[in-house]
C-alpha cells in the first residue's frame, strides 16, 4: 500500500494526487487548534528538508465538522494522524475519531525523544488510546530514542496494530550570510534523502523485534527506495518531502517499484518483503 506521510500533502488543494494513494493521512490533529510555530517554518538543505511547522491545525472540532466531510469526498480510505501532549488527548480525540466509518485508521503522533523513558511514555499513550477507539491504530515513532526496537515492542504490548517508521529527526539550518538559524524556532525536523539510511535501519530493528505490521517511510524518492523499504521489513511505504517536488511521484513510483522487483527476479513487490533478514532468519532456524 502506497501512502502519504503525515504532512507532506494537502488533500484538499491537491484531491488528484491523493487519489493516485491508497490511502490519505491527514496531517496531525490535535485537541485544541494551533497556530503553529513562527516563520520561517521549512528550510532546505543539501540533503533535505528541514521544518519546524509547530502542529498547526484547526484542532479536532473544526477537523470533524469542516475538513472531514470534504475529505470523505476524495473516495480514499482516510487515515487520521492525531498527537497531544498528555496521554488524555490522545484518548479524547482515538474517541472522537472511533464513530466515524470514513476514518479507517488512526496514526498516533508518538514522537517522544525528549522523555528519559520514551518505551513507557509510548505504551501508555498507546494503551490509552486501545481503550478508546476500536480503529485500527499505528504508531508513529521518532528513531531519535536509545532503543526503538524496545519502544516498538512497548506499542505492541499496548494494543497498536501497526507501526509507521520514522518520524523527523532534530537539526539545524544556520543562514549563509548572518550565521544565525534559518528556522524561526532554531532547529527542525530533518526529512529527505538523509533520512533514508536511518529509517531502514528502523524499520528493520522493528521487525525483527516485533514482526508487527510496518508502514515505511524516510527519504524514498523512487521505486528501488520503495523496494528497500520493502525489504527491511515494511509492508506499506509512504512518501513525503518528493511530494513537494514532484506531486507526480506516486503514480511514477508505483510503475518503479513493479519494475525494480521484476529487474531482481521477482514476480511482484511483496515477494521481496523482509528479504533482507532471509539469511539472519536461516541461520536462526538452523
Amino acid at each position: 500500500m502506497l501512502l502519504n506521510a503525515s504532512g507532506c500533502l494537502d488533500a484538499l488543494v491537491a484531491p488528484d494526487v491523493a487519489r493516485g494513494l491508497d490511502a490519505f493521512v491527514t496531517k496531525t490533529v490535535t485537541p485544541l487548534p494551533r497556530d503553529g510555530n513562527a516563520p520561517v517554518r521549512i528550510a532546505e538543505t543539501d540533503v533535505g528538508m528541514l521544518n519546524s511547522i509547530g502542529l498547526a491545525n484547526p484542532g479536532i472540532d473544526r477537523f470533524l465538522t469542516r475538513m472531514l466531510p470534504r475529505l470523505e469526498q476524495l473516495g480514499a480510505p482516510l487515515w487520521v494522524s492525531v498527537g497531544g501532549f498528555e496521554t488524555d488527548d490522545y484518548a479524547d480525540l482515538c474517541s472522537r475519531l472511533d464513530d466515524y466509518a470514513s476514518v479507517s485508521a488512526i496514526e498516533l503522533n508518538v514522537s517522544c525523544p525528549n522523555v528519559e523513558t520514551p518505551a513507557e511514555s509510548t505504551a501508555q499513550i498507546v494503551a490509552a488510546a486501545r481503550l478508546a477507539t476500536r480503529k485500527p491504530l499505528w504508531a508513529k515513532l521518532s528513531p531519535a530514542v536509545p532503543d526503538i526496537g524496545e519502544v516498538a515492542k512497548a506499542a505492541q504490548a499496548a494494543g497498536a496494530d501497526g507501526l509507521s517508521l520514522v518520524n523527523t529527526i532534530r537539526g539545524l539550518k544556520l543562514d549563509p550570510r548572518t550565521l544565525r538559524p534559518a528556522l524561526g524556532p532554531g532547529h527542525g525536523g530533518l526529512s529527505g534523502p538523509a533520512l533514508k539510511p536511518v529509517a531502514l535501519d528502523a524499520v528493520a530493528t522493528c521487525y525483527r523485534a516485533t514482526g508487527m505490521p510496518i508502514v515505511g517511510m524516510g527519504g524514498i524518492r523512487t521505486g528501488l527506495d520503495a523496494l528497500e523499504f520493502i525489504a527491511a521489513g515494511a509492508r506499506h511505504v509512504a512518501i513525503g518531502t518528493t511530494l513537494f517536488a514532484d506531486p507526480d511521484a506516486p503514480a511514477r513510483i508505483r510503475i518503479e517499484l513493479h519494475a525494480a522487483a521484476r529487474e531482481r527476479g521477482w514476480t511482484t513487490y511483496e515477494d521481496a518483503y523482509a528479504e533482507a533478514h532471509r539469511e539472519a532468519l536461516s541461520v536462526r532456524t538452523t
